[in-house]
């Protein structure tokens, strides 16, 4: 899978931030406080947001893995990451970071996890972790994801899975039709087999759930206002482009929805914690 630039990567980035639910975040930190040195596999990881987000509630010492398939991603992933850092050296392919008195190495691994993921996530890492990537996944995958975090009993932590829902401002006629002519289009294939779309979030809990793992959720719905106005408008202009894609709805109903959404909007999603068994 491919196709986000780092361009929408970087807008999308502090929507995205803000999104995220903070009680996850820190049941994450407290069942890792313990470890000495903590190992993650960030997978899909684009240009590191998840790092950036998540790293500066783990423990002192940690030790990263970004996987992405696009270098392009994974390039600028290398320099955020640098200009993020409080200090940042080159240690041949991978970074050695310091950051608010966290010394954080991280190594760039380009794979394409539809072929490779087991081996991907394999090592015994203490966390797998991904941001923004299981809706577009099928649920075939997102079981595969379970059962190999499950081998090598790692804990779970995703965020940002889009669960369906949207709400726009103002109001328009076509709303519900609208979303849900998206929601299919969520579903279509992303490179992943026919992807689980606004299904994932229950499709993660059900698949580690299946694992034994404990299973915690949270809503993480993106709000967005006037202040952020490219951001929506590329949402917007995305959002009826897959719309149109589908052909449920007629080209002018579209085009009418579209000339409306200018201002504020709500995109749900979930965030995901799944610990192993004790």
């Amino acid at each position: 899978m491919s196709g986000f630039s780092p361009e929408w990567l970087a807008l999308r980035e502090p929507a995205d931030v803000r999104a995220r639910d903070p009680g996850l975040l820190t049941a994450l930190a407290a069942h890792l406080a313990a470890r000495d040195e903590i190992e993650v596999v960030d997978l899909g990881c684009g240009t590191g947001s998840n790092i950036r987000s998540t790293a500066p509630v783990l423990g002192p010492v940690q030790a990263w893995t970004l996987v992405d398939y696009d270098p392009v991603l994974l390039e600028a992933a290398r320099a955020e990451l640098v200009a993020w850092a409080d200090e940042a050296a080159e240690n041949g392919e991978s970074l050695k970071l310091k950051k608010d008195g966290r010394a954080i190495s991280v190594r760039f691994r380009q794979a394409d996890l539809m072929q490779n993921l087991e081996t991907v996530i394999g090592g015994q890492p203490d966390l797998v972790t991904a941001s923004a990537l299981f809706d577009l996944c099928s649920t075939d995958f997102i079981r595969r994801t379970a059962r190999a975090v499950a081998a090598e009993g790692a804990a779970f932590y995703t965020v940002l899975t889009y669960d369906g829902v949207q709400t726009w401002s103002p109001t328009h006629p076509a709303d519900a039709e609208m979303t849900a002519a998206f929601n299919l289009h969520q579903q279509t294939d992303k490179g992943f087999g026919s992807a689980a779309g606004p299904a994932a979030p229950e499709a993660l809990a059900l698949a580690f759930r299946g694992q034994g793992y404990v299973v915690q959720e949270a809503p993480s719905p993106w709000r967005i206002d006037a202040s952020e106005q490219t951001l929506i408008n590329m949402l917007a202009d995305g959002f009826a482009g897959a719309v149109a894609e589908i052909g449920r709805v007629p080209p002018d109903v579209v085009a009418h929805w579209l000339s409306t959404r200018r201002t504020v909007s709500v995109v749900g999603h979930t965030d995901t914690l799944a610990l192993p068994p004790v």
